[in-house]
């Protein structure tokens, strides 16, 4: 049975995509998606964790389990089978940068940097040293602009001379409950041509029924959830291993204390869960006041000072290589499956712009991404200061 747009060709026996294979049922119809098409389909697991180089212990990473399950998946499609090390690169390019960010005092998210970095940065040149003419991933995103991977591809095997270039887009998933275009949105033009999403275009019971149908050894396994490549974790013992508390005062905004913090590192703004005072709560976090190491917090969840007009964010990307003209109006989140709002830009130096935004925003936390876009395209983003 054939899925999706691109049909069987005898063309794709020449296109050989690499498949990164997480032991997950999406990445996997995915390498199922484009076998039953005819592309030459290789499969990789990338093994990104070790707690001996990492020099941490405590988490609840399921590497071993996923790689054992991709394996047997491979199998089912009969399909080469390879597991990269990308240990080095994972410490280095994202898990250094989450102990960093934290002991900053701000929430980093690790899982853009993990696609930017090893998913779409490391595999995909290793995935390139190896012969591959593509990368294929099972994220909830599409590829828009008329540069799909076949027709791309099918130009080339015909030696199509001087085809007009556009740029690719980077669409929304289908799916409005999995999109998962807020986390790729620093992907550049390069990694972005060289990438397909098999199912982008599905909705995730649609993507289920496939898995069933190809016969799928894990068509009915649970979405996994956590830090990317880590896992379940309880964030606080796990960032207590390399960063050293700094006790402090818990007070409410009108200068009541009403506990004890162990260092403002280990909170976020908007926080609930984990605060550690009793009273009349739940309380919220309201601020993280460095000059005196103090957090404040409130006890309503609808508290003004808990919502933004407005964002700084430096470290500007952009999809397509350009930017979006000072005072144009688009759409952002501030994270993932946020409400999109109305949003102005003001560009300033040093690659930072003041974001406005038509609806207030509760919670804006330093570190995490504010990503752009227009109608269902993802333009890019950056990260608030």
């Amino acid at each position: 049975m054939i899925f999706g747009k691109n049909l069987k060709s005898a063309d794709n026996k020449n296109i050989t995509v690499a498949v990164a294979m997480s032991g997950g049922v999406d990445s996997s119809t995915s390498a199922a998606i484009l076998k039953s098409q005819g592309y030459n389909v290789l499969g990789f697991f990338m093994k990104n964790w070790n707690n001996n180089l990492i020099g941490v212990k405590k988490s609840d990473c399921p590497q071993f389990k996923d790689m054992v399950v991709a394996r047997e998946v491979a199998e089912k499609l009969g399909i080469p089978f390879e597991i990269l090390d990308f240990q080095e690169e994972y410490k280095n390019r994202v898990l250094d940068y989450f102990f960093e960010s934290y002991e900053k005092g701000i929430t980093p998210n690790p899982d853009v940097m993990c696609n930017s970095q090893i998913k779409f940065g490391a595999f995909l040149d290793k995935a390139k040293e190896l012969g591959a003419d593509m990368i294929a991933t099972g994220h909830y995103a599409r590829c828009g602009d008329g540069n799909s991977f076949f027709e791309k591809f099918f130009k080339k095997i015909h030696n199509e001379e001087k085809q007009e270039k556009t740029k690719v887009k980077l669409l929304k998933g289908v799916d409005p409950n999995k999109d998962q275009s807020y986390f790729l949105y620093r992907l550049s033009q390069d990694q972005l041509s060289k990438t397909i999403f098999p199912v982008g275009g599905f909705c995730k019971p649609k993507v289920r029924e496939m898995a069933k149908k190809f016969g799928l050894p894990n068509y009915n396994k649970k979405d996994s959830q956590g830090v990317c490549f880590i896992g379940h974790l309880d964030l606080k013992e796990f960032l207590s291993q390399k960063i050293k508390e700094k006790p402090g005062d818990i007070i409410t905004k009108d200068g009541k204390k009403i506990g004890d913090h162990d260092g403002l590192f280990w909170y976020t703004i908007g926080q609930r869960k984990g605060i550690g005072i009793g009273g009349d709560g739940p309380f919220y976090v309201l601020k993280k006041d460095f000059e005196n190491n103090s957090l404040i917090v409130t006890n309503d969840e609808d508290d003004q000072g808990l919502y933004s007009g407005e964002a700084l964010v430096s470290n500007l990307s952009w999809i397509s290589g350009e930017s979006v003209k000072d005072g144009e109006v688009f759409e952002s989140r501030v994270r993932y499956r946020e409400k999109l709002t109305k949003t102005k830009i003001e560009f300033l130096d040093n690659n930072k712009a003041r974001v406005y935004f038509e609806d207030p925003q509760w919670a804006v936390t330093s570190g995490q991404s504010v990503v752009f876009y227009k109608k269902d395209e993802c333009l890019g983003g950056g990260i608030v200061e």
